[in-house]
């Protein structure tokens, strides 16, 4: 092999190193790494700990940064902020202005008792193409230099794209399946688009949706591979690259979707807020016909609803917090996804985030405090915990080369988690 050929290799294998995090829930999408965590009997070991002023978007790591989007005043006005960090010492190494937040009365309740909304930017980069891409709550999809920071390239989904935002601002955060950038957001015809990182060109784009504040996943069912989105007429699976539809299921839509549906060989998990709950659907493909057929329907806030929190799959079972607005005491629950009965509950985490490591489950609670889970179907079991920040967590934590990363609304910190004298 040349060496001309090999550089394309190498490429691909440092695109593809396990323990990056180069996008919202994971190099998978789904919440996972490969990454093993250990818990110190001392507690997980602080590497850094900055200010981080206003968000609930979440931190991707990648070439020695980690990145996230933070609300900050500027010249007198609130901004959505990309923030670069080197993922060594928390210092900020670039910053770079996105534009004034989407406003719809919550940004007057931000910080109060209660956590009612309002504290910035809930979106999360992605890290593809040699650049970070964002997209705003105003649907402004935006790609940067991840290295400098310098603008690469723009697409304003509403001007260019005839598109139209939900209630509150877009919330979703753009994914990456098969080298392009996922999202949604513009008008008819063209509602999901398929896009390259590297300039911004947009490869594919379909459809005649309105969009929820949920995340799309890339996902396999029965062999083929697909990008799934949430919206408010329910689950639409479609091709990557085409975006030609493969099956869609109907679910009810009701002021605001914002989980991320979870998949488990040929079945479909998906839930809502505001009195809708879950339901899920077992995917057939006979002879090139997709079909999705609803095995279950759980309505209201319980037993089982995410309000924002997407949970984890283990084994059949969900892991994470299933609760609506129940701040501060929220439980975790293990859930069967094939049934959607419920095998246990944990309370005390409130609207906070969940992720799976190798296999622990990290859940950040609402309070910044972490817990480590040891997921059996049976019964609960805590492993360690320990609280990290100060000020409301609504973002998801991740672990990136043994380092966990948390951030709230006021501070961002990593801790080491690779090694040393573990707890049972």
């Amino acid at each position: 092999m040349t060496a001309r050929q090999l550089l394309p290799l190498l490429a691909c294998l440092a695109t593809a190193h396990a323990t990056d995090w180069p996008m919202y829930r994971g190099p998978k999408g789904d919440g996972s790494t490969p990454d093993k965590v250990t818990w110190p009997s001392t507690g997980p070991k602080q590497l850094w700990k900055v200010p981080s002023t206003n968000g609930f978007s979440s931190f991707v790591v990648g070439g020695g940064h980690c990145f996230t989007l933070e609300g900050r005043d500027i010249d007198g006005a609130q901004q959505e902020v990309l923030v670069a960090r080197d993922a060594n010492t928390g210092k900020e190494a670039w910053a770079a202005t996105l534009g004034t937040p989407q406003t719809d009365g919550h940004e007057a309740n931000a910080g109060v008792a209660g956590n009612d909304g309002g504290d910035g930017p809930r979106s999360t980069p992605a890290i593809a193409g040699g650049n970070v891409v964002t997209l705003s709550s105003k649907l402004v999809l935006q790609g940067f230099d991840a290295a400098t920071g310098k603008p690469a390239w723009k697409i304003d989904l509403i001007a260019d794209h005839a598109g139209k935002n939900v209630h509150w601002g877009n919330a979703a955060s753009p994914i990456l399946e098969g080298g392009l950038i996922y999202v949604a957001g513009g008008g008819p015809g063209q509602s999901l688009l398929a896009v390259d990182p590297k300039d911004g060109k947009v490869v594919a784009k379909s459809g005649d949706e309105l969009i929820t504040h949920a995340t799309p996943i890339p996902a396999t069912i029965l062999g083929t591979r697909q990008v799934i989105y949430f919206l408010q007429s329910g689950l639409v699976a479609v091709e990557p690259k085409t975006l030609k539809e493969l099956w869609r299921y109907a679910f009810q839509y009701k002021v605001s979707t914002a989980a991320s549906p979870v998949v488990s060989g040929d079945i479909v998990y998906c839930s809502a807020g505001y009195d809708v709950g879950a339901g899920a659907a077992k995917i057939t493909n006979a002879g090139g016909k997709w079909e999705a057929r609803e095995i279950y329907r759980l309505r209201g806030n319980k037993p089982v609803a995410n309000h924002w929190s997407t949970p984890v799959l283990l084994g059949g079972n969900l892991y994470g917090m299933f609760s609506f607005k129940a701040y501060g005491n929220g439980p975790v629950k293990c859930v069967d996804i094939a049934t959607g009965d419920v095998k246990w509950e944990q309370g005390g985490f409130g609207s906070g985030q969940a992720i799976l490591a190798g296999d622990r489950v990290l859940a950040l609670s609402d309070a910044g405090e972490i817990v480590i889970i040891d997921p059996k179907p049976d019964a609960y079991k805590e492993v360690g915990r320990a609280k990290l920040v100060e000020g409301k967590c609504w973002s998801t934590p991740i672990v990136s080369n043994g380092r966990l990363y948390v951030r709230s609304v006021k501070e961002a910190a990593c801790f080491d988690l690779s090694g040393g004298t573990a707890t049972r």
